[in-house]
């Protein structure tokens, strides 16, 4: 029966990363202060969509609450870690782990901290190991993102796959499909 619960999981969670990743435009969502912001000339945007760390609200909140998520702030973590919380402890994780994930994905912002060697960064590593911050474009969040919640990569305990291997801690793309461009915004062009 755990067997089947985690496989259905995999093949749920493999789904949510694959739609994550297939934006067609090379981005990954906005993140506006607010529902509603207002730019220099006056134009009023409206806040769909919200992408602080990835894999945050496509994967571990509940799908009932993504519209509510989406239109929250970055700070709202008293409503929403709770359910990030349950997902990690969902697949017989333990809580520690859950607590540790929790504290690096919220409050759900990436963050920069330029007093640290430039070297250092990555999603995930950086909080783990006091690095520089933020994430690169060629960081693969959702691997990173699967070893951290699945592996004993952070937590032997509970561990369903060795960090980043099949069957729950890789989704097998090694690399971006197009070459970064070395201009800003550096994103790869859309196809």
């Amino acid at each position: 029966m755990l067997k089947q619960k985690i496989w259905a999981g995999a093949a749920v969670l493999g789904f949510a990363l694959a739609a994550t990743g297939c934006a067609d435009d090379g981005t990954e969502g906005a993140s506006l202060a607010g529902s509603a912001a207002k730019d220099d000339g006056g134009q009023v945007y409206e806040q769909v969509e919200f992408l602080g760390n990835p894999l945050v609200s496509e994967v571990t909140i509940m799908k009932a609450n993504h519209d509510l998520y989406n239109r929250t702030q970055p700070y709202n973590t008293a409503t929403f870690l709770p359910q990030t919380a349950a997902f990690v402890t969902s697949f017989g994780r333990p809580l520690s782990l859950a607590q540790t994930l929790g504290s690096v994905l919220y409050p759900d912002i990436l963050v920069v901290n330029t007093a640290r060697d430039p070297s250092t960064s990555g999603w995930l590593s950086w909080a783990l190991a006091d690095g520089w911050g933020g994430r690169n474009l060629s960081d693969d969040v959702v691997d990173l993102g699967l070893t951290a919640i699945f592996s004993s990569f952070l937590e032997p305990a509970g561990a369903l796959c060795a960090p980043f291997e099949l069957p729950l801690c890789t989704d097998n793309v090694d690399n971006n499909d197009r070459q970064f461009s070395n201009t800003f915004p550096y994103l790869a062009t859309p196809h």
